[in-house]
């Protein structure tokens, strides 16, 4: 599933970027790399995506967050 199919309120770890390669630069330079815990906060009608990584708050947009493949993560991680 993509972050963009995301429901808010849930976490889920990353498992790959597919997105072009100066926004995966981006991206990772920020922390957003495999195995990364991010929640979902907001989505927004028009395709923006709020959501928490590594204590960040950050808003993508469809495109992005269509290129994020995730997975539900384990209930066991806190969230900072």
């Amino acid at each position: 599933m993509t972050l963009s199919e995301g429901i808010p309120g849930k976490k889920y770890e990353v498992i790959a970027v597919n997105v072009n390669e100066k926004v995966g630069r981006r991206l990772e330079a920020l922390g957003l790399i495999h195995g990364t815990k991010a929640e979902v906060l907001n989505k927004k009608r028009n395709g923006t995506l709020i959501f928490k990584a590594r204590g960040t708050r950050l808003a993508i947009g469809r495109e992005i967050s269509e290129g994020i493949t995730v997975k539900e993560a384990a209930t066991s991680w806190n969230s900072r």
